[in-house]
């Protein structure tokens, strides 16, 4: 479904090109459709460089990122919103907007593409159940706690029926419960069918789940386990 083949990203720091920094060096793995992932690393080791690049927010400098055997590298500017809509991304600081409610900030993924009310409620109502909010669509952020933000910010990112969620850190900014709670829910929405990578540096979170983990340090794949330990 996914591969890296190859991949080399660095970044060119000041205009005289001192400061380099290679985040990825060399980077080759695949992912299959409906698995579940944890990317690990410490901070700086090129997880949220993967997803940007899987992305098309970024190119890489050597190698191929392929998505369904197209090269994301070569797909127009124009049409990487297509692409997008095939993958949701969950951020660790959510990234709602604090004037909309939770149900608007997931209509408003929909609302930008020109879907009708009819659709909007209820897609919106679907993902708020899938999320276990279906009372809170009318809370603005502000009235909601650190899970249930992350929840809606689960519900947006699965608001077009992605194949893949890309989780980058989802749980850093929330305590163990919450945590525990944000991580089931991934579960349950791989065992749906979709495709998850999870990218954190949570020992405990990636040692309970016993799923494939992919080691990264300083840019480079160090280790590919399947039911793999967090072991940094």
């Amino acid at each position: 479904m996914i591969k890296f083949e190859k991949v080399t990203k660095i970044y060119q720091g000041n205009k005289t090109g001192a400061n380099k920094t290679c985040a990825l060096e060399d980077v080759s793995f695949g992912v299959k459709e409906k698995e579940f992932i944890s990317l690990v690393g410490k901070s700086g080791a090129g997880k949220t460089t993967l997803f940007r690049l899987l992305m098309g927010e970024e190119r890489p400098d050597s190698g191929r990122i392929l998505f369904d055997s197209v090269d994301v590298q070569k797909i127009k500017k124009s049409n990487l919103p297509y692409l997008r809509r095939r993958v949701g991304t969950v951020f660790q600081d959510y990234k709602l907007l604090n004037s909309k409610t939770a149900y608007e900030n997931i209509a408003y993924a929909l609302e930008v593409i020109g879907a009708s009310d009819e659709e909007i409620k209820k897609n919106v109502n679907e993902v708020l159940n899938i999320v276990g909010l279906p009372d809170k669509g009318n809370n603005f952020p502000m009235e909601l706690s650190g899970g249930e933000k992350q929840r809606v910010a689960i519900a947006r990112a699965l608001i077009h029926r992605p194949e893949v969620i890309l989780a980058d850190e989802p749980t850093g900014n929330l305590d163990p419960y919450n945590s525990s709670d944000i991580i089931q829910l991934l579960l349950k929405i791989n065992e749906l069918g979709t495709t998850v990578i999870l990218a954190t540096h949570n020992k405990d979170v990636v040692n309970n789940l016993g799923k494939r983990v992919i080691t990264m340090e300083e840019g480079r794949l160090v280790r590919d386990e399947a039911n793999g330990r967090f072991i940094i």
